[in-house]
């Protein structure tokens, strides 16, 4: 039932919402043990794809699979195995603190409380917020916030990571955190992570392969070295001209 070598697959995904399409006929594969960056401008459908993988939207055809299930067969299945953290995160309690918050979600996946204490220090502690954890939720920063949303989404230990601009209101200090914990994650734990995010120098020095998303098609999928190669930009070109040249060229006549 489970592939062995690949945490995503999507073949031919697409997602119309009435007459507009979100994405078109997309296909991705992401290694286990493997980060990639999903980049796009605003409207690209990367938020889309991340809610289908999450099991929250259904494809309108094509399909998407987490570690060999089909997303839409083996929904139950599939939201065990991911950790899911939304741009638009809000289901935060503010009088709550940041403690009492990730106890209950936890709770709601099942982790006992003993591996709570430890797995929620460990993260705090990872991202510098040990200090913060009686804080109330509504007292941190904007940045703080979106930290925690990723330490939601990795207190059940998941096999694959769905992390939407993980670091959009984080301080430098702060991202340079949620970058090594994500590396580690992926290089030394084998976990899959798909991570879609506009900044694009984050994207290449954290990512494996970058995925590019132009107006809901997937126009370039590699390292960045060999998008370098294939665009023949030269190996001296810099992600911004590489994504500038993928957008274009989908977009030529």
């Amino acid at each position: 039932m489970c592939n062995a070598d690949w945490g995503i697959e999507c073949r031919g995904l697409s997602r119309s919402f009435g007459s507009r399409e979100a994405l078109r006929r997309v296909d991705l594969r992401v290694r286990r043990g493997s980060l990639v960056a999903l980049v796009g401008s605003n409207g690209a459908g990367k938020t889309t794809l991340m809610k289908i993988l999450a099991t929250l939207l259904s494809p309108s055809s094509g399909e998407a699979k987490v570690l060999g299930r089909e997303v839409a067969a083996w929904s139950m299945a599939c939201r065990r195995a991911i950790g899911y953290a939304p741009a638009d995160e809000r289901s935060f309690h503010g009088r709550l603190t940041a403690l009492q918050n990730l106890e209950f979600f936890a709770a709601l996946h099942g982790v006992p409380p003993a591996a709570f204490r430890a797995r929620s220090g460990e993260l705090l502690a990872a991202l510098g917020l040990e200090a913060h954890g009686r804080t109330r939720f509504a007292e941190l920063s904007s940045g703080m916030k979106q930290s925690l949303s990723v330490i939601r989404s990795l207190l059940h230990d998941p096999p694959v990571l769905l992390l939407d601009e993980p670091t959009r209101s984080l301080s430098p200090d702060l991202a340079l955190r949620v970058g090594d914990l994500l590396r580690r994650l992926a290089h030394h734990q084998g976990k899959t992570i798909l991570l879609a995010t506009h900044n694009l120098r984050e994207a290449e020095t954290l990512a494996d392969e970058l995925a590019v998303l132009h107006q809901g098609q997937m126009v370039a999928l590699g390292p960045p070295a060999r998008l370098r190669q294939t665009s023949g930009l030269g190996g001296g070109a810099g992600v911004e001209a590489l994504f500038l040249h993928f957008t274009r060229e989908a977009g030529a006549p």
